[in-house]
């Protein structure tokens, strides 16, 4: 295993501002390093540094601009339904919460299109969209309208209403057996990219702020992308993605 030593007089460059506290007694040590390439931010577009912002007590409303939404993170769960404490490893991290305060919306072409969704409404987000906001005691996020999935009028995800380009798939269950019938172990079963479309979204906006209608229907059985997407379990123990059209590859009949 390599290890790599890196200190502060050692990184330069742009897009390093996040590294600027770095002391010159911390050590990273990593499993593989790719050479750095020099000026080219690009090689590092998959580091990601997050931490929340802390907003001072002193400031009572926060009001995003633009195509901005704040949103409420949901509570991390701390005990499985019956009743058993959950360890900090064992708690999922939320990806979803309820809309506080929305921004005037954007332009497309010469038009203003408001909103989407509005205060009050209970959303799921991209898993890493937005930047995280300790405010009014609670955790919130600040994130652009297309980094939320969809609105989620109950507890069950089969109900989700997608945003936007985004599709709701009930995934496939994988295959039981192989071609010559012997029986595979659970992890022997390949995860299906196949699925029935559940739920679409509006469509995207074209520059006179019209929606356009997308290419696949709510029944459809779809080919798509392996890695794309979010995963979510349903209620009755089903799986189920969201992800862009763009991602469908094919309609399966």
């Amino acid at each position: 295993m390599a290890t790599t030593q890196l200190t502060a007089s050692s990184i330069s460059g742009n897009g390093f501002a996040s590294f600027e506290g770095l002391r010159s007694t911390c050590i990273v040590k990593a499993v593989s390093f790719a050479p750095l390439k020099h000026n080219n931010s690009r090689s590092f577009s998959r580091l990601v540094v997050k931490a929340a912002t802390t907003v001072a007590p002193k400031y009572t409303t926060l009001k995003p601009l633009g195509d901005r939404v704040l949103v409420k993170i949901k509570t991390v769960e701390e005990k499985t339904v019956g009743g058993i404490l959950l360890p900090v490893t064992a708690q999922s991290k939320p990806n979803g919460g309820e809309v506080v305060a929305v921004g005037e919306g954007h332009s497309a072409g010469k038009i203003k299109v408001d909103i989407s969704v509005k205060t009050g409404a209970q959303v799921i987000y991209s898993k890493y969209a937005g930047t995280e906001v300790e405010f009014d005691g609670s955790k919130h996020l600040i994130l652009k309208e297309d980094d939320i999935v969809g609105i989620l009028e109950t507890d069950d995800v089969k109900d989700l209403q997608p945003l936007n380009d985004r599709v709701l798939i009930k995934v496939a269950e994988a295959e039981e057996k192989t071609a010559g019938g012997l029986l595979l172990t659970e992890a022997a079963k390949e995860k299906p990219s196949i699925g029935t479309i559940i739920a679409v979204g509006p469509g995207p906006l074209d520059e006179e702020g019209n929606r356009k209608p997308l290419s696949v229907s709510p029944g459809n059985t779809v080919l798509y992308s392996k890695y794309a997407g979010s995963e979510f379990k349903g209620a009755d123990g089903s799986d189920y993605i969201t992800l862009r059209v763009s991602d469908v590859m094919a309609v399966l009949s």
